[in-house]
């Protein structure tokens, strides 16, 4: 149902010369479909920000009260030229966000509009950097999280699904894709059913899910080890957010090339799309509201964990 949206997006990631504007165009087709393109620089190079947003019937657009859903593709880059040839592994999770939008995009034209609004975000850098990282290299980014987030992290999202790779660790071995539990204002909740349903809808397997850590939930650049950037988006907002990692059983670094498993990152659009369906006709849940009512009324705020630590401004 994803694969052929998913082949194109990999296709057109797969060169050294995409940029934004490059991904736009795919989208030509798709004249109800609103896309904004913005080149970013910082102290590593540049990248290209691409919001995507696929209106519903019923969204906050069109004046609706349907609630939104906001897909992030998150990377360092796609590529890491000039030493690696190629879509490094670090890529899926850009590939999976513009395949998600190309699908909902053509669903639209063949009458199975959302009810709410979809906004889905990335960025294109075909030569970003590398960094040391255990137990295997890391890709950097050209942009700093704090940038990133400013670009991908939207308030008109009400629950943010953040699609990255995530392999380079013993923690996940499974071939494929797994989610996380919800993150929402520096606290880790329990994993949503809603979620495990849909992902065992979508899979046609038994959900697997991956643990985290307070650490991983804490914004870059504090000296703490983080999993990878997969929980960001999270130090971004208010907003219940959920990882959706692309899998490996062996430990593959995101610089890595010839790691990307069509299949796999197909499986993540399917995902993602079903989420989409059910979570803006509000069939889906991300957390149980009482239940974190009742948290923060015996445990106060945890937001200090959106942070760099005391005194510091939020992510």
């Amino acid at each position: 149902m994803a694969l052929k949206q998913t082949l194109v997006a990999l296709d057109a990631m797969d060169d050294g010369f995409v940029n934004g504007e490059k991904v736009k165009a795919l989208f030509a087709a798709y004249p109800g479909v609103s896309i904004t393109v913005s080149k970013v620089t910082g102290q590593k190079g540049s990248t290209d920000f691409i919001k995507i947003v696929i209106p519903g019937t019923n969204g906050k657009l069109k004046g609706g009260d349907a609630p939104t859903l906001g897909i992030i593709g998150r990377l360092g880059g796609i590529g890491a030229r000039p030493s690696r040839i190629g879509l490094v592994s670090d890529a899926d999770g850009a590939v999976a966000a513009v395949a998600s939008a190309l699908k909902l995009a053509d669903m639209q034209t063949k009458g199975d509009a959302l009810k709410g609004d979809v906004i889905v975000s990335t960025h294109i850098c075909p030569d970003a950097p590398t960094r040391p990282h255990e137990p295997v290299d890391f890709m950097d980014s050209p942009v700093d999280i704090l940038t990133m987030n400013q670009h991908e992290v939207t308030p008109d999202m009400d629950a943010i699904l953040s699609i990255d790779t995530t392999k380079g660790n013993r923690v996940i071995n499974h071939k494929g894709i797994a989610i996380s539990p919800t993150v929402k204002e520096g606290y880790i909740l329990r994993i949503s059913e809603d979620l495990v349903r849909i992902m065992e809808m979508a899979t046609g397997q038994f959900a697997v899910t991956f643990p985290i850590t307070m650490q991983d939930i804490t914004p870059y650049g504090n000296d703490l080890y983080h999993i990878n950037s997969i929980l960001q988006p999270s130090v971004a907002t208010d907003v219940p957010v959920v990882g959706v990692a692309v899998t490996a059983q062996s430990i593959v670094p995101g610089c890595g090339t010839g790691a990307s498993h069509e299949v796999d990152i197909a499986t993540a659009v399917r995902f993602s799309i079903e989420v989409a369906k059910e979570f803006t006709n509000g069939t889906c849940q991300f957390y149980d509201q009482a239940e974190f009512s009742r948290m923060t009324k015996l445990y106060g705020s945890m937001k200090i964990l959106q942070t760099g630590g005391e005194n510091t401004v939020r992510g």
